[in-house]
């Protein structure tokens, strides 16, 4: 027989796809971060510190520079460059183009290569119309202030820009914040001359001083105050023509048509700024929706349970309605390779309070000394059955032929179950419609960081839930640690089915189906073992999603049924769906918001949506911890489960919905075990009761 806990390699195809999708979502949203948010960046001009050549000091407003060759160029009399920088802008560009067609002129757009690719019919209107197109790089940053291998970068760009947008390339350039060129001293100067190396003629301005009969370039802004004083300067009788700069000086058009590959690197340029700013936006929206998704189910977590400690007295023992269990239980122990706990856990429950018990150790083809172990307790109570490797489900159905109780209680071979555990945990069978009830399941081995983080996950996560879940009557799961049964219950469901990895998920649900209540009781305590290492906690995670996903698809029908079976899987189905499938999903959209506003926005801002984002799950794990009588000290260590631990629970997920969705057929994997699920429970007495029940 080929043994269910065979290793079999996971698939791994998906994984270079996912670090693909991932890295061109990063790519896409630092460029995006970067030319969004670094347009004001680096615009601050510095003082010069070198004086500007002399040949270049004559007042004239356009630079040409051919090796050690300076020349300044000037606008022939009566004629008038309008030039218009930083567009294109969505309100006033088109309010210029037309003012311009009415006067018949045409004007010179400096444009951002930024702007340009988010606007690029505003770009294609300019050059249909006649206009003449430059570049004010593409961010608008300070070329004097910024490296050389930035400056390159921010004008390649925006030809790009240009070629994608509108299928041309242009050779004139305004160096942001530039005005006069006899004011590009220093840095500006150095940067002039490398631009004007890769063929670029710079232009700047006019100085007001100059009137427009005597010819001359005007620069302005797309915005308000440029459309005024453009209607200005169009009325003035004094100008001949309005033309473009280089038409005015009798030069070749400064714009060229881009050749193909050159139009394709700029169509995949504005594609993936599209891509980013979408992102961007989709970001913002899924941080609000993820955040009201955690504050609402904060706000139902604490509300059911404090609704459920108001009503947990109501089925203690000793109520008036309902009476004492105290009947015989068979305990269920599956076990695999568990040498190192299986006699903790055998004498844990030697020592319970419970009155009649019998202890049935389902050796499952282990490999170690596990049933030998077993095998040498001597107690009457305890019996051990070996039986070929098939799995958990089989090794508990093999359980349930030898048992003969008509209480049935499931303990993990893990785990460490305190003295009144069982006892308590029965009673809730007190009630006829009870079929099931789960038990707290606590960690044991919590002395390090990752047992600390998932000490955390247990009591905030599962038992507040189950709290919940039993005031919903919907509680999907009786966790395989520890949960009691009624047998003919068990048996009326087929036993546990081996459909999925989840189990305990698909037998609770079935029982639901079934018309059983299942419920959930706090003080049945039971300590268990916790993966200590990050490969295994992974391996446990990914079987423990893919399993709920595999039940969540079985029973999804159950959402149309009527009656206990339909209320289970309107609401618990919707709720593991919505918060345990999507809001994980969801939730690191709040790391990648802040680390995007710490780079690109303001990082105040960014840290306090962070922080408080941290302070709603603070106040819920705040209060889960102390309906658990647990010491609120653990909560140090949230911050950094926040920042480490969920990303691996979110990486857990997305490869069991792409394994599900693949088609992929899980196997079991068996975690390294030290014995230290009763960690806790160091310097309890755990004599063993000496009353037995008769086989």
């Amino acid at each position: 027989m080929v043994s269910r806990h065979a290793k079999r390699r996971d698939p791994r195809g998906h994984w270079l796809l996912l670090f693909l999708v991932l890295a061109a979502v990063a790519a896409a949203l630092l460029f995006e971060g970067w030319t969004t948010h670094e347009v004001a960046a680096a615009q601050t001009k510095q003082d010069c510190t070198r004086p500007i050549p002399k040949a270049a000091d004559t007042g004239d407003p356009v630079l040409r520079i051919a090796g050690d060759r300076v020349e300044t160029l000037d606008m022939p009399a009566r004629t008038v460059a309008l030039t218009f920088d930083g567009g294109p802008d969505t309100e006033w560009t088109p309010r210029l183009l037309d003012l311009l067609r009415e006067h018949d002129a045409h004007a010179t757009f400096f444009l951002s290569g930024a702007q340009a690719v988010r606007h690029p019919e505003l770009v294609r209107r300019i050059r249909d119309e006649g206009h003449e197109i430059g570049s004010y790089t593409y961010t608008g940053a300070d070329l004097g202030s910024v490296s050389a291998t930035r400056a390159r970068f921010e004008l390649s760009l925006t030809q790009a820009a240009l070629a994608g947008t509108a299928g041309v390339n242009t050779s004139l350039l305004r160096l942001p914040n530039t005005t006069q060129v006899d004011t590009m001293c220093g840095g500006e100067w150095t940067a002039a001359r490398r631009a004007a190396a890769d063929g670029y003629l710079l232009v700047g301005a006019d100085g007001p001083y100059r009137k427009p009969a005597g010819g001359l370039v005007r620069q302005y802004s797309d915005s308000q105050a440029g459309y005024e004083e453009s209607a200005k300067l169009l009325d003035n009788p004094g100008v001949e023509e309005f033309t473009r700069v280089t038409e005015a000086l009798d030069l070749p058009p400064a714009t060229t048509r881009a050749s193909p590959v050159q139009h394709a690197q700029g169509q995949a340029l504005i594609w993936s700024q599209r891509v980013g700013h979408v992102l961007v936006q989709t970001m913002a929206w899924t941080l609000g929706i993820a955040g009201v998704l955690t504050t609402l189910r904060l706000l139902l977590l604490m509300l059911f349970a404090r609704a459920h400690v108001r009503r947990q007295n109501r089925f203690r023992p000793g109520a008036p309605w309902l009476r004492e269990v105290n009947e015989p239980v068979t305990v269920l122990i599956p076990a695999y390779n568990e040498e190192a706990g299986i006699e903790a856990t055998i004498r844990s429950l030697l020592a319970s309070t419970h009155p009649f018990l019998q202890i049935i150790v389902i050796d499952d083809g282990s490999i170690d000394r596990t049933a030998d172990i077993a095998s040498r307790i001597d107690d009457p109570r305890v019996s051990v059955v070996r039986r070929p490797n098939a799995g958990k489900a089989e090794a508990l159905n093999t359980g349930l032929g030898y048992a003969t109780c008509d209480v049935v209680v499931m303990v993990d071979a893990d785990t460490v179950v305190e003295p009144e555990a069982i006892h308590r945990l029965i009673q809730r069978l007190a009630h006829p419609a009870v079929g099931a009830v789960s038990g707290n399941t606590k960690v044991g081995n919590r002395r390090r960081l990752l047992g600390r983080w998932q000490h955390l996950e247990y009591v905030t996560g599962f038992n507040l839930d189950r709290r919940m879940f039993e005031v919903l009557e919907c509680m999907p799961t009786v966790p395989g640690a520890i949960g009691a049964f009624r047998r003919d219950a068990l048996m009326g469901v087929g036993g546990v089915s081996d459909d999925t990895l989840a189990e305990d998920t698909d037998l609770t649900m079935a029982l639901w189906r079934a018309g059983w209540r299942v419920v959930y009781e706090e003080s049945a305590i039971a300590w268990t073992e916790v993966p200590t290492r990050l490969r295994q906690l992974w391996r446990q995670r990914y079987r423990w999603c893919y399993g709920t996903l595999q039940a969540i698809w079985k029973h999804r029908r159950c959402v149309l049924e009527v009656g206990p079976a339909g209320r289970f899987g309107r609401r618990a189905l919707s709720y593991l769906t919505l918060f345990q499938v999507a809001l994980p999903l969801l939730a690191p959209i709040v790391d990648v918001v802040a680390l995007y506003g710490v780079l690109f926005r303001d990082p105040v801002e960014a840290l306090a949506v962070w922080l408080a984002f941290l302070v709603v799950q603070l106040i819920g794990a705040g209060y889960a911890l102390r309906l658990d009588r647990e010491r609120l000290r653990t909560l140090w260590a949230m911050p950094v489960q926040i920042l480490v631990y969920r990303q691996l629970m979110y990486l857990a997920i997305i490869q069991s919905l792409v394994s599900a969705l693949l088609g992929t057929r899980l196997t079991w994997h068996r975690m390294q075990r030290s014995g230290s699920a009763g960690a806790q429970l160091d310097g309890r007495a755990r004599t063993p009761r000496r009353r037995v029940l008769a086989r």
